[in-house]
């Protein structure tokens, strides 16, 4: 169990946390929520011990072991990835470190019997001889080939790095396990063996997540931080939701009820405080109207943007058609003769393995590099539009917002249209006039949307568009891509995006593409499709979103 005690924390007149008092205990999951910077990681920080707040104690009962998510990839460069897993339970790696060094000794002392012999029954305790076999599960279970294992932690890529950190913050069964974010470099599969693992974890779990299927297979519990506090609701994230927008609703009934009411004192009071024979009513009325009190709404830190896709007109009969498409990048085959006919109303999510092969084909088809061989089409009557993976080339410059959003705005709308758009895109006030180069990731995402949206275009193509945003943002821009009328062609990591918008996926496969008019969990479901997947896994490596 963790606990705090009326922890405060400010930074300058902004009050982050302001006496919270709670307790996380074994056994449950615990969901962080909250829009971007209502202080979930910092949060996160202050229970590790890592920030301390301005008041406010933490305490974890029985002396018992915090493990954290960390996020600095370059911490264990020098160390093997097998190390690493370990050091995520420092007494016992010490132990092992100081039992190996006794033992390499070449004049091995009565006094050095005597200390191994501890280390021994220390390292027993501990589960030390099981510490290899349960590092290799986690290792396999998250993704890391066992060539890996005895590599440096340098030689790795980055989405490899991730998922050794992630090993090493669940080796040796914490007490309490702090995750922020464990899914982001995590294949389908992968997540759906972290899933698992946290389903069956006995202890305490606090997790920071955007993605919304993540948390509502492990939460048991939301921790929602808003309106300047942190409320705890039972229940995963579906659940919170309901139940946060059904208390919202109560409150502005009341209030309603309590506005009318006053309404109706009000106008009798006024029509008869002048009338001798109802003075006296209208004396008792306005005692009434006195005792009303309407409760005042509290602001919340959430915002949605406003996230609406209009095509200039309606999609033909002839969509998009790929005709044996190949390309390879250093070399290396990425897309081998796909073939592939898109058609009216389809709103098709690829998957598969290999990212760069979805990423090859996006920037194929929106005129950024040339196939190797075969050709594409698109028909006379659409007009696509295409969100990059990686769109910094476009916030290079020094414009401000409304300078940027310029660019792309009808030739006939000026400034006051810039500064409308930008402020349901969350941009209000003096943040439209940001430097462009300084924005976030997520403000970034936002920018792009908005360009997409001025497009009018009818055909829509996006590469992981979710990255980098906030739970109010996904949900925003997922309503808007399952409203949209038109075509839409993506690839996202995140399952409930993928499972809500889609209508057809194709997986593309290093044995070519598995095309299905189906949702995405009926396909997951699918048994032909199961089969040929764990093939590929076994036989090619896993597959991603």
């Amino acid at each position: 169990m963790i606990s705090t005690t009326n922890v405060t924390l400010s930074y300058g007149k902004r009050v982050l946390f302001k006496d919270v008092t709670m307790k996380f205990t074994p056994g449950n999951c615990y969901g962080l929520i909250g829009a971007n910077g209502a202080g979930k990681s910092t949060f996160l920080k202050i229970l590790s011990g890592e920030i301390q707040p301005d008041k406010g104690e933490i305490s974890i009962g029985n002396r018992g072991r915090l493990a954290v998510l960390r996020q600095d990839q370059f911490a264990f460069d020098e160390e093997t990835v097998f190390n690493t897993v370990i050091m995520g339970h420092e007494k016992l790696y010490r132990i092992m470190a100081e039992r190996e060094q006794i033992y390499s000794k070449g004049d091995f002392s009565e006094e050095d019997g005597i200390r191994s012999a501890e280390l021994e029954a220390e390292f027993a305790e501990m589960n030390g001889y099981e510490a290899e076999s349960e590092a290799a599960v986690l290792l396999n279970g998250l993704g890391i080939s066992e060539e890996l294992r005895t590599k440096k932690m340098k030689e790795l890529e980055a989405g490899e790095k991730v998922r050794v950190l992630l090993a090493q913050a669940l080796f040796g069964n914490p007490d309490v396990l702090l995750l922020d974010e464990p899914t982001n470099h995590l294949d389908l599969k992968s997540i759906n063996w972290l899933e698992d693992f946290l389903y069956r974890f006995a202890n305490t779990v606090i997790v920071v997540s955007h993605d919304r299927h993540f948390l509502n297979q492990v939460c048991t519990h939301i921790a929602d931080i808003d309106f300047g506090r942190i409320q705890v609701y039972v229940g995963n994230y579906d659940f919170w939701y309901q139940a946060s927008q059904l208390h919202l609703k109560q409150k502005q009934d009341e209030n309603r009820k309590i506005t009318d009411k006053a309404n109706e004192l009000k106008e009798f009071i006024q029509r008869f405080s002048s009338n001798a024979s109802k003075a006296k009513q209208a004396t008792s009325r306005k005692k009434l109207l006195e005792k009303l009190t309407i409760e005042d709404m509290p602001i919340s830190s959430r915002k949605y943007p406003y996230v609406v896709f209009k095509p200039e007109r309606s999609c033909g009969d002839v969509i998009l058609e790929i005709s044996e498409l190949s390309k390879s990048i250093d070399g290396v085959p990425v897309l081998t003769d796909l073939t592939l006919t898109v058609n009216k109303g389809d709103k098709i999510a690829f998957v598969g393995g290999n990212s760069l092969a979805k990423t090859t084909l996006f920037q194929i088809l929106a005129g950024e590099l040339e196939p190797d061989s075969g050709s594409f089409r698109w028909g006379v009557t659409i007009t696509p539009a295409y969100f990059p993976k990686d769109h910094g080339e476009y916030f290079t410059s020094e414009l401000n917002l409304i300078e940027w959003l310029g660019q792309f705005s009808p030739p006939t709308e000026g400034e006051s249209f810039a500064r409308g758009f930008l402020g349901r895109m969350l941009f209000s006030g003096e943040e439209a006039l940001k430097k462009t180069s300084v924005l976030s990731g997520g403000e970034k995402v936002r920018c792009m949307l908005s360009r997409m949206m001025l497009s009018g275009a009818n055909a829509l193509v996006l590469d992981e568009p979710t990255n980098h945003l906030d739970l109010e943002s996904i949900t925003a821009l997922n309503n808007g891509l399952i409203s949209f009328t038109e075509v839409v062609l993506f690839a996202s990591h995140d399952h409930e995006f993928v499972s809500t918008v889609a209508n057809r996926i194709v997986e593309i496969t290093p044995a070519g593409i598995i095309d299905r008019v189906m949702g995405f969990d009926e396909y997951l479901e699918n048994g032909e499709v199961a089969r040929t997947r764990d093939a590929l896994c076994q036989g090619h490596g896993e597959l991603t979103l």
